[in-house]
C-alpha cells in the first residue's frame, strides 16, 4: 500500500480558490488578507488536514530564525509558562527555539562558560531570562559577538539590547495594598534572590505601599528566599517563631508562597483564618494547592511572545538598529481562598 503523500500548499490553494501566495500569507499571519479570504483558506487547511513544513516554509522565505532562550532560574512553574509560550510563538512564526538550561553549571555562573555554550549554536538572536537578563557583562559579550538580545524582566534604557519587562513595583504595591484593605497591617514579606531584578522591584513596591498607608517598614518581617518551594516552607518556621508573627505573608513568587502554606499547615497554623498568604506570578501551582493562592498575574506568556516577536523584528532587514523597550503595565490580581479579611 502506497503511503499518502503530504498535502501541499498548492492543493490548499486550489481548494480555497486562491493563489499559493495568499495561503502563505495566511500561514504567516500577515494582515494583507481579507477576513473572508482568510476564513476560506483556514477552512481548506482544516478540511485537508494540512500540516505546513515550518522548516521548508522558513527557508523558502529566508525568514526562519534560530532563536535561543537561556535560563538559570529555580522556579519550575515560571519556566514552564515561559518555555511553552516561547515555543508556540516560534512555531507560529516559522522560527526554531533552542533552549539552553544553564542551571547544570556547577558553582557560580562563569560568563566564559556561558559564552562557550552559546557561541557554538550560531544563534540569530537570544532571549535571556532573569537573572541572566541583568548580567551586564554577559550582555556586553553577546553584543560583541553580534548576537541580538532581548532581556526579560530587566530594562536598561542606556544599553544596546532590547527588553520586555513587567511593572513589578506597581504590582507589588497593589498586592500589599489589598492586604492592608483586608485589615492586615503586620505583613511579612519573602523576597527572592537579589540577583533577580524583579526581587528588588517587588520589595520596593511592598515597602512603598506600607509607607503610603503610614505603616512603618519593619525589617524583621522581611525574609530572604530563593524563589523555590523549599525556601518558602523553611521560612515559614522563621516567620511563625517571631514573638509577634504577622497576620499575612506576601511571598514574591508562587513557589515560595505555596511552600509557606505547606510549612504553616505542618505547624498546625490554619490558612487563611490564622494566616493569610499571597504570592506573585499566577503560575499553575497557584490554583493546584489548597487553599488556592491569591496572587499577582504576571503576563509570562505575553512577555515570552513579545520577546520572540522582537527577536524576529531585530533580525529582519527592516530593523533600524535601535533597541526597543516594552513594559507591560496591565496588572491583574487573582483573588482566591488564601486571603481573608481580618476580623
Amino acid at each position: 500500500m502506497n503511503k499518502r503523500q503530504p498535502i501541499t500548499i498548492k492543493e490548499v490553494a486550489e481548494a480555497a480558490g486562491v493563489s499559493q501566495m495568499t495561503v502563505s500569507r495566511v500561514l504567516n499571519k500577515q494582515k494583507l488578507v481579507k477576513e473572508s479570504t482568510r476564513l476560506r483558506v483556514e477552512a481548506a487547511i482544516a478540511a485537508l488536514n494540512y500540516r505546513p513544513n515550518l522548516m521548508a516554509r522558513g527557508l523558502a522565505g529566508g525568514k526562519s530564525k534560530l532563536i535561543g532562550l537561556a535560563y538559570y532560574n529555580p522556579s519550575p512553574s515560571y519556566l514552564s509558562a515561559l518555555l511553552v509560550s516561547a515555543l508556540k510563538q516560534c512555531r507560529d512564526l516559522g522560527h526554531h527555539l533552542v533552549i539552553e538550561d544553564l542551571s547544570d553549571i556547577e558553582g557560580d555562573l562563569d560568563n566564559s562558560v556561558i559564552i562557550g555554550r552559546l557561541s557554538s549554536i550560531r544563534l540569530d538572536g537570544l532571549i535571556l531570562a532573569p537573572p541572566l537578563s541583568n548580567n551586564r557583562t554577559l550582555l556586553k559579550l553577546m553584543q560583541d559577538m553580534g548576537i541580538p538580545v532581548v532581556a526579560l524582566s530587566y530594562r536598561d534604557p542606556g544599553s544596546n539590547h532590547s527588553s520586555v519587562a513587567f511593572d513589578d513595583v506597581a504590582a507589588a504595591f497593589l498586592m500589599t495594598e489589598l492586604l492592608i484593605e483586608n485589615g492586615h497591617s503586620r505583613i511579612g514579606f519573602i523576597r527572592g534572590p537579589l540577583e533577580h531584578p524583579s526581587a528588588r522591584q517587588r520589595q520596593i513596591g511592598y515597602e512603598n505601599a506600607l509607607k503610603a498607608h503610614d505603616i512603618p517598614v519593619d525589617k524583621s518581617l522581611i525574609f530572604d528566599g530563593d524563589f523555590t518551594f523549599k525556601s518558602g516552607m523553611d521560612l515559614a518556621n522563621d516567620v511563625l517563631e517571631l514573638k509577634t508573627p504577622p497576620t499575612a505573608i506576601f511571598a514574591s513568587n508562587d513557589d515560595m508562597a505555596a511552600g509557606v502554606i505547606a510549612g504553616a499547615q505542618r505547624r498546625g497554623v490554619k490558612v487563611p483564618s490564622e494566616l493569610s498568604i499571597v504570592g506573585f506570578d499566577d503560575t499553575a501551582i497557584a490554583a493546584a494547592i489548597w487553599p488556592r493562592l491569591t496572587t499577582v498575574k504576571q503576563p509570562i506568556a505575553e512577555m515570552a511572545q513579545t520577546a520572540v516577536d522582537m527577536i524576529s523584528d531585530i533580525t529582519s532587514s527592516a530593523w533600524d538598529g535601535e533597541p526597543a523597550h516594552v513594559t507591560i503595565d496591565t496588572i491583574q490580581i487573582i483573588e482566591r481562598e488564601s486571603l481573608v479579611k481580618r476580623s
